[in-house]
């Protein structure tokens, strides 16, 4: 079954019909629930290690529903130097680019679903 994210309100995410309250990863096949971070509202490239390593065309961060959590540009420019295009939006945004390019793309979403 490819990932589909069904809703997103501050807080809390529903993917696939199961609910989520912390910050996830979400894969074309499955669900990484309770997603931290090094620094809570910094993405570090070693935050990124799992979702990087599924190889995607496309990883979309979801930096909050106000847009809080702040990704580096050391960050940025280590994913796109592995040749991923690399999207961040807020989390409602990165919630439905992830929609429209699953099954179409290879894509990964990394979700802060706070701030």
């Amino acid at each position: 079954m490819v990932s589909k994210i069904d809703s997103y309100a501050f807080g809390h995410i529903v993917i696939n019909g199961s609910s989520y309250t912390s910050d996830v990863i979400v894969f074309s096949d499955r669900v990484q629930d309770g997603w931290w971070r090094e620094d809570g509202h910094r993405l570090e490239i070693a935050d990124l290690r799992e979702a990087l390593s599924a190889k995607p065309e496309v990883l979309v961060v979801g930096c909050g529903c106000y847009g809080v959590m702040e990704v580096p540009a050391a960050t940025a420019d280590y994913v796109r130097a592995r040749g991923i295009d690399l999207v961040t939006l807020n989390t409602g945004e990165a919630a439905e680019l992830f929609n429209s390019l699953s099954g179409k793309k290879k894509v990964v979403a990394a979700l802060h679903l706070t701030c």
